[in-house]
């Protein structure tokens, strides 16, 4: 087959790679940066965001199509029409965070946020869950049935480790220079599910070119549940073995990102859930009893992020916050730019942020 992953470089998207190399599939890959092609995998560097250059993909007569990319509502009018008619098969990208509230383990049919919520300002937005239940009810009414809409939920790689809201550059990079990590009260009791990004790559392998997928919707997630603040602990004892020293941690009642715009929704509509999976419906395709289990998935992540340290963009803003409440301070020679040292500053000092 010839297949074609829309941004297959990151959690979920580098494994499925991985899992392609070597088949009889040819395989292109679209990336920002430039990647040598290897075996039977080719990268074609360009911003999969451009529509031109998703046209100019598309003439190329795919057989499948896996799109890891996030759109917009409004964006994603623009090409799913033009994707569908031109592969055999679109394996879209969606998320369980789409799903509501609920005391029972989820299954695929259970009510989403778009359909029951009743929140007027949060419905008026495009946040992501919204966006991607409204891709979701596109690919449905398109008068077509070569679409698969998978759901992940909160996926971990040896690139990305989260901690509730938090990604590694909030709290891991914090613990790794010496400092403490601020988390929250109201999410460390909640329970989540993690999967690792490989074996979540190994269901998805299942349904490509699969005509039992076509038109179905899929959960792809690990069995079982933890608190937060279980996950905290298992973070804390990789960095403890690594370091010699256990960081410090410090509750919040609540946490801070429910005054971030960008985050707030997260918070409230997620990670005050507790989220279980009912696998059923993706356990006719994958024995989802062989994923790695979490603790030990998450500290051989750590181990390998440890050994190799690539931090993307830190938030000095958001530093300079959680250093007040620590009590601590950050060395500037950690910040790049004239720009974050000022900052900094002035929200370490001055104006107290996140109020």
């Amino acid at each position: 087959m010839k297949i074609l992953i829309l941004g297959g470089t990151g959690a979920m998207g580098k494994h499925l790679v991985q899992k392609m190399k070597g088949t009889n599939n040819q395989v292109a890959v679209t990336s920002r940066r430039f990647f040598a092609d290897k075996e039977n995998i080719s990268f074609i560097q360009g911003n999969a965001h451009d529509l031109d250059f998703v046209d100019n993909l598309l003439s190329r007569d795919f057989d499948v199509i896996v799109d890891f990319m996030a759109y917009g509502t409004e964006e994603f009018k623009l090409r799913y029409k033009k994707i569908l008619e031109n592969c055999g098969q679109y394996i879209f990208m969606s998320s369980s965070r789409v799903y509501a509230d609920s005391e029972q383990a989820l299954t695929e049919k259970s009510p989403r946020l778009l359909d029951v919520c009743t929140d007027k300002e949060y419905l008026v937005t495009d946040e992501y869950a919204l966006a991607k239940a409204r891709q979701e009810n596109l690919l449905r009414s398109s008068g077509r049935k070569n679409y698969t809409i998978i759901r992940p939920y909160i996926t971990y790689s040896e690139n990305r480790l989260q901690l509730g809201v938090l990604e590694k550059e909030s709290w891991l990079y914090r613990a790794l220079k010496g400092r403490t990590i601020v988390f929250s009260n109201d999410i460390a009791y909640k329970y989540t599910t993690l999967t690792y990004g490989m074996d979540v790559a190994s269901a998805i392998v299942q349904l490509i070119g699969n005509e039992k997928a076509y038109g179905e919707t899929f959960h792809i997630t690990s069995n079982q549940s933890y608190p937060w603040e279980k996950v905290l602990s298992w973070y804390l004892d990789a960095i403890e073995q690594y370091s010699g020293v256990r960081p410090r941690v410090k509750m919040e009642e609540k946490s801070s990102n429910l005054k971030s715009d960008r985050t707030k929704y997260q918070v409230k509509y997620d990670r005050y859930y507790n989220r279980r999976f009912d696998n059923g419906k993706i356990s006719k395709f994958v024995d989802t009893s062989l994923f790695i289990a979490a603790k030990t998935g998450l500290l051989q992540c750590m181990d390998s992020f440890i050994k190799n340290q690539s931090f993307l963009y830190i938030d000095w803003k958001r530093e300079a916050y959680y250093d007040r409440l620590a009590g601590e301070c950050a060395s500037i020679k950690e910040m790049p730019t004239l720009k974050q040292k000022i900052k900094y500053l002035i929200f370490r000092y001055i104006i107290f942020p996140y109020k």
